[in-house]
């Protein structure tokens, strides 16, 4: 894609799950190799460098975070992902489901919170995007082959041009993620590094 067609006054920043449980290396799946392919992928300095550009450009910039709910399985059993969350980890509240230090929204861009894979399941985001103007969103965050692919997904069914940032993801290691960019995601999203997308103007 030539960058230079982004248009800027339509587009929004999309980050997912950019959470310690997710991502730290005392997170709840550190030792699944998340945090290691984190730090492969450059993820942390590269979504600030996507958050430095969005907010230069005054872009809207809304944040998704993953909960569990404490006092019930209200994330249910009906697929093995949802099993794997809580009932301490990413728990609503706690350490584990903050933002990573670095990564955290300012006082005017939205946090919205669910327990489903997408972050359009559950949430406003759709609304809030529409009620600025969005047409195309700019994706990041974590895992690329979960989270990231079902948001990917439903903002292509939701009618958006959507960029998926590739450096700017990761997953719990680089055949997860490499699978996410290589074949499911091909005829979904434009896939675009973090340079790449920030040297975009309108």
């Amino acid at each position: 894609m030539d960058s230079a067609r982004l248009d800027l006054s339509k587009t929004a920043l999309l980050l997912v799950d950019l959470q310690n449980d997710n991502v730290h290396p005392e997170g709840a799946f550190a030792s699944f190799g998340a945090a290691d392919h984190a730090v492969e992928q450059g993820l942390i300095p590269h979504v600030q460098q996507l958050l430095l550009w969005a907010r230069k450009q005054s872009m809207p910039i809304i944040h998704n975070r993953i909960v569990s709910y404490p006092g019930g399985n209200f994330g249910g059993s009906n697929a093995p992902i949802f099993t794997m969350i809580g009932p301490e980890s990413l728990k609503l509240g706690s350490w584990g489901a903050d933002a990573l230090e670095g990564l955290e929204a300012l006082d005017n861009e939205p946090v919205l919170i669910r327990n489903r894979m997408s972050s359009f399941n559950g949430t406003g985001l759709d609304m809030l995007l529409r009620n600025t103007g969005v047409s195309t969103v700019v994706v990041a965050g974590v895992w690329t082959n979960m989270a990231v692919e079902h948001t990917v997904r439903d903002a292509a069914d939701h009618g958006y041009r959507t960029i998926l940032v590739t450096d700017a993801t990761s997953s719990i290691n680089a055949d997860w993620h490499k699978a996410a960019l290589t074949y499911a995601l091909t005829n979904i999203a434009e896939l675009q590094s973090t340079d790449e997308v920030t040297a975009a103007a309108s």
